[in-house]
């Protein structure tokens, strides 16, 4: 994490779940348009499904420590 001397770890925390939250939905939306293809010979390369699982686990890990540091 970013060490800034103006904000506290908790918004640091919050930041970072809410960040990972997002990412985790962009990526249930990619699989989604992924799974939805016109063309079924063009799959892709990015793991979606593992994007979308870490970055909700990270979100959940963050936001738990957020709650405990206040």
């Amino acid at each position: 994490m970013i060490d800034l001397d103006f904000v506290s770890l908790d918004t640091e925390l919050w930041v970072a779940a809410a960040g990972l939250f997002v990412l985790a939905a962009v990526a249930a939306l990619a699989e989604h348009r992924r799974n939805r293809r016109r063309t079924l010979d063009r799959v892709g390369w990015v793991p979606w499904n593992v994007i979308q699982v870490l970055s909700f686990m990270g979100s959940v890990v963050a936001l738990a420590l957020a709650l405990k540091a206040r």
